[in-house]
């Protein structure tokens, strides 16, 4: 036990838990981006996805789960980005191969796009989670009509351009801290580029997935 406290309170310790958490919250943006998807489906199909997501006693857990996972995150990822910058020598190497470089740009404002997808989480919930509740009913259940929500937010063009931009960060945050935390899990070298590149491919996956969902609601969603 006396060995685990010291290897958590280490440099190398801490970045073992941003990564680990860094993955367990890019599990959860790909299930909530998948989940999303229904949206296309139809309202029906949407709304009762929610409602089963929501209705059961397990949400609680889960809603602490990602709390927690997040606090530490971002908590562990700021004190670790403000001893990098004083730490910091010179300036990158001209030798360095392309996706070096790549990686040195996304890990230099990763912590000001995880500020940014930090603001945007606290709007989302405001107006999704704590916003207008409509009910609709369906087979004799009634539940909560968030696909009628999310049309009538996407249909505003100032809620949907900041949507859009939110998405273009997460895409930069996701893009190089996916490939980092599998770095700083011991999995893979900082050099390696095949995992910068799929993390680039994860960044473009779930990133894209929600982009496309503001567009269609704004021109297509009410129809």
């Amino acid at each position: 036990m006396a060995h685990l406290k010291t290897f958590l309170k280490s440099s190398v310790g801490r970045k073992f838990l941003v990564g680990l958490t860094g993955l367990g919250l890019s599990g959860f943006v790909l299930t909530h981006m998948a989940g999303n998807m229904l949206m296309f489906v139809g309202p029906e199909a949407y709304n009762t996805y929610g409602h089963k997501l929501t209705s059961t006693p397990l949400i609680y857990l889960a809603e602490a789960g990602l709390l927690a996972m997040f606090v530490v995150h971002m908590g562990l990822a700021l004190k670790l980005a403000l001893e990098n910058k004083q730490a910091r020598g010179t300036g990158p190497s001209q030798n360095a191969s392309n996706c070096e470089k790549n990686a040195r740009f996304g890990s230099r404002y990763m912590a000001l796009t995880g500020i940014l997808v930090l603001a945007f989480i606290v709007l989302h919930l405001i107006s999704f989670k704590y916003g207008t509740y409509y009910s609709v009913n369906y087979q004799g259940v009634e539940m909560r009509d968030l696909h009628r929500l999310v049309v009538e937010k996407f249909k505003s063009p100032l809620y949907s351009g900041w949507y859009l931009f939110s998405m273009i960060v997460l895409f930069v945050h996701l893009a190089h801290g996916f490939s980092a935390a599998f770095q700083s899990l011991g999995f893979f070298s900082v050099r390696n580029c095949l995992i910068k590149k799929i993390g680039w491919a994860f960044a473009l996956l779930v990133a894209g997935g929600f982009f496309i969902q503001p567009i269609y609601g704004y021109f297509y969603g009410g129809n």
